[in-house]
């Protein structure tokens, strides 16, 4: 069968040719993109007097930071340290972190992926200590048999890469994997790497446009996978 056809009959089907499901992980699997837009809100408005607009700040959401300090030393007129910058609101990050949990409705929805034997793995382009640490703070570390990281790629998404090596790990064709994102530069590295694409938007991406290509659904909820 070819891939267009394959794929158009997949979803027709309701999913009923998939076999595996990639999450994104910040944003989309745990919250942490509002707690890191609102710490760094916070950081750069009582150091540096800069105040950082949504806009900005969701450029760089699930793909590198060079934008947002592009942006800031533009704002500033100054190098800035952003290493420092960065480990200082990981530090805060992580003295909250029992604030951050499961999106509402993903424990559920990974019950279900797994009742129905779906693979499920994680593509991200943070650093897979980060996310190693919170899926076992979260208690759902088992759940994933795959994960690849900014550690496994020459470039992060929207680059396809991550994908790309997450379905051939998880042994399973593009056209049989649904990526589950919550930002632009996901959707777009899902897209290009051949996976249907689903957007569950959080307070930090919900204004954002989608490709036409993307489902996008409000909550983990409202998504539906086949009984059968």
């Amino acid at each position: 069968m070819k891939k267009a056809t394959y794929e158009k009959q997949a979803i027709k089907g309701g999913y009923k040719l998939i076999k595996a499901i990639i999450f994104d992980f910040d944003g989309t699997l745990v919250d942490t993109e509002t707690m890191w837009y609102r710490m760094y809100k916070e950081v750069l408005l009582h150091k540096y007097g800069i105040h950082l607009p949504l806009e900005e700040f969701a450029k760089v959401i699930g793909t590198t930071d060079e934008a947002l300090y592009a942006y800031v030393e533009a704002q500033t007129q100054t190098k800035i340290d952003f290493i420092q910058l960065e480990q200082e609101i990981h530090r805060m990050i992580i003295a909250q972190k029992d604030q951050l949990v499961l999106r509402e409705g993903a424990e559920e929805f990974i019950q279900q992926a797994r009742k129905m034997n779906l693979k499920m793995g994680i593509a991200s382009s943070s650093p897979r200590k980060w996310i190693e640490d919170l899926l076992e703070h979260l208690h759902v570390r088992n759940v994933f048999s795959v994960i690849k990281s900014k550690d496994d790629v020459q470039e992060v998404k929207p680059n396809p890469e991550l994908y790309v090596k997450a379905v051939e790990a998880l042994g399973v064709y593009p056209q049989e994997a649904i990526a589950i994102e919550d930002s632009v530069n996901g959707s777009i590295a899902a897209i290009n790497a051949g996976l249907t694409t689903i957007v569950v938007p959080n307070e930090v991406t919900a204004f954002l446009e989608f490709d036409k290509r993307v489902r996008v659904y409000q909550q983990f909820t409202d998504i539906q996978l086949p009984t059968s």
